[in-house]
Parts: C-alpha cells; structure tokens; sequence
C-alpha cells in the first residue's frame, strides 16, 4: 500500500535543483515557509514532507526508522535532492535516510540541532511538549517570546501545534525510548556532505558537541535557541552549494 503524499511544494517541478526540506516534533511542513522561499529564489524546487502523527497523519509506529520509512516514498525512480535538510528530530530522520539516497551523486545535508541523545532529560521534555499540546498559544504570544520570529513564522509554529495531538507525543517519546541516536554519525556515506549548525544550549539547543565526532562539520550559534531556521536563515543558506560570486 503505498503512502498518501501529505506535504507542501515551492518552486517550479522542472527546475534544475531539489530540496528536501523535514520538520521537527510538533512542526509541519509549512513551518519551511522562509527557509524554502530563499531556496527557490536560488532555483530550487523544493519539497517539504509532513511526518507522520503531524499535520493530522495518524500511524500506529513512531520509531524514527518508521518516520524516515513513511518518507521513501520521496525518492521514487531515484529522485535526488542537492540539499536536504532536517530540524530536530527531522534531521535524525534525515541521517536515517542516508541509506536511501541515489549514490552516483552528492547530496549536501543540513542538520539543525538534533537531539542526538536525552537520556537524562527525556521526561522533562516529554513534559514539556505536552504542555505546548495543552496550553496552546497564539502567534503573538510565541512572537512576544521570540522577537527575532516573524509573525508568519510564529503563526505557522502555532499550526503546527494544532495538528498535533498528546496521543502523538506520548508515542513518539514511548517508542524512541532509550532515545540515543548519536550512532546514526557514523559511516557517512562518500557522497554525502553534512553541515550540523548548533544552537546554544542556554537558550534551549538541544545538540551537544560531546555527542558530535570531531569529523563532522559543525557550527554553533550563540545566543540562538532551538529554532535556528526562524532565526538563522542566511546561516542556513550560506550552508548550500551555490554559485558564489567572486570578489
């Protein structure tokens, strides 16, 4: 059976570059909306899956090696994508699909704080999602938090929360548990270029260098939380193989 295609589309189908863009726990695929008009103004097509339990999707199986499973279906017939790029637990789903990509062609991979491991703060965490389900907030309110958030990107994080429910959180934390995924580093493929951009832990990064092998391209941004693609966007960009102009 195969899976229903639940996702939102920039760019035009026949341009000459691709980008897969995975969101984070509680996000949805419009949550992309900056980040992906940047990429098509560079010529992108770009492509944003929704994860399942997100977006209203509903599964019975939460391990991320079935959310990265649910997404293959996007790499049909051997569809490559340049730059692929996972927030969160996307970009855990992302290194779960490294085994999938096409490889007779480089593919560049962004990972934008992914919780490698949580062993020790896990319940707070699972806590602490809960209460955004519970206590949702509006876009002024995220944006009285976030002053570095625009008003779409606070308006699309509160979407993303509504379509999601408690009964999808609880899952996810219940069936990734222990949740250790640092191993999913090692044994890059050749053709497979990654960048990890660090948020700082003080104001709620997630990514712990201990966690990180030296070999891996990795940067960190002080002073910047968690959501590095609402407040770091030319960072991110700066990130993707483009043609540069020559000074």
């Amino acid at each position: 059976m195969s899976t229903p295609i639940s996702a939102s589309f920039w760019g035009s189908p026949t341009a000459s570059k691709r980008a897969l863009l995975i969101h984070g726990l509680t996000m949805s695929s419009q949550s992309w909306e900056g980040i992906a008009r940047l990429l098509v103004a560079e010529g992108f097509f770009v492509v944003a899956p929704n994860l399942l339990g997100h977006a209203w999707r509903r599964g019975t199986d939460y391990r991320v090696s079935t959310l990265a499973e649910d997404i293959r279906p996007y790499f049909v017939m051997d569809t490559h994508y340049d730059v692929i790029i996972g927030h969160s637990l996307g970009g855990l789903v992302t290194l779960s699909l490294l085994p999938f990509l096409p490889k007779t062609k480089e593919t560049t991979v962004i990972l934008l704080d992914p919780p490698f491991e949580r062993l020790e703060t896990l319940e707070k965490e699972r806590i602490w999602f809960l209460k955004e389900i519970a206590d949702a907030r509006t876009a002024d309110e995220y944006m009285a938090e976030n002053p570095a958030w625009s008003r779409g990107d606070s308006m699309l994080r509160a979407l993303g929360i509504a379509m999601c429910d408690r009964t999808v959180v609880e899952a996810i934390f219940k069936h990734n548990t222990p949740w250790s995924f640092s191993g999913l580093l090692k044994n890059i493929p050749p053709h497979v270029k990654i960048t990890l951009l660090v948020s700082d832990p003080k104001p709620g990064g997630l990514c712990h260098l201990e966690h990180v092998p030296r070999e891996v391209k990795t940067k960190v941004f002080i002073g910047i939380g968690h959501w590095i693609q609402y407040e770091c966007l030319d960072a991110i960009i700066a990130e993707v193989p483009l043609p540069r102009a020559k000074l």
